[in-house]
């Protein structure tokens, strides 16, 4: 397991329909709510914002900020 970036942030290069892992890591944060998102539950983003959601709440809550 060494070297496979347990418990370590991930940098990712978000495309419409998946993504790229720049930097191997098991999570990233929600960019609103900056919870831990297990790559594996991984289900929501913005490509234009190269932004990462924990649930659809929260991306909701981040396009009414933006758009508001």
């Amino acid at each position: 397991m060494f070297g496979m970036g347990k418990d370590k942030p991930a940098e990712l290069f978000y495309h419409p329909a998946d993504y790229e892992i720049r930097k191997k890591g098991s999570f990233v944060l929600c960019a609103v709510t900056g919870k831990k998102i297990a790559l594996d539950n991984l289900n929501y983003w913005n490509v234009e914002r190269q932004e990462a959601y924990i649930d659809g709440a929260s991306s909701l809550k981040r396009e009414l900020e933006v758009n508001s």
